[in-house]
């Protein structure tokens, strides 16, 4: 299950990401994205710390991406702020541990569907980038705008 945590990482890096490339301060970002700004803090300070944020001091500073928004995956974000994809730890790719309970790993088929479900997550969450929930994001505000026009 994604953590609120992840979610509003993901969400302050959509709004970091169409803030064309201008440093933004957190009080803002907090209130344009609406999230808890003290919660913030922590969250893009974790994903500066990973190399995905860069930050500015002083006046006309902020947080900006490090890397263009066409290069960053969801994937990445996700384990830099939740850890593996994977449900349980015998599933993993990155954190694989077998699980005390289980006689054999490779005999398990709990494991093996597990396996599964982690890797077709996998599949999608390191296929999108931040630039392709960007525009899906557009694309949903635009929808709304013609929607609320039509009326």
């Amino acid at each position: 299950m994604l953590s609120n945590k992840a979610k509003y990482g993901i969400r302050a890096l959509i709004y970091l990401a169409g803030h064309s490339g201008k440093p933004a301060l957190i009080k803002d970002i907090a209130r344009q994205a609406y999230l808890p700004k003290k919660f913030l803090e922590a969250i893009l300070l974790e994903l500066k710390v990973a190399g995905v944020l860069q930050s500015k001091p002083g006046k006309g500073g902020g947080y900006s991406l490090h890397r263009p928004a066409d290069s960053i995956m969801l994937g990445q974000i996700i384990r830099i702020i939740d850890g593996p994809l994977a449900q349980i730890p015998c599933a993993s790719q990155t954190a694989f541990a077998p699980c005390k309970d289980c006689a054999d790993v490779s005999k398990c088929v709990i494991r093996l569907v597990m396996k599964q479900v982690r890797d077709a997550t996998a599949q999608i969450l390191d296929q999108t980038t931040l630039e392709d929930l960007v525009k899906e994001q557009d694309r949903l505000k635009e929808l709304s705008h013609a929607l609320d026009f039509n009326i």
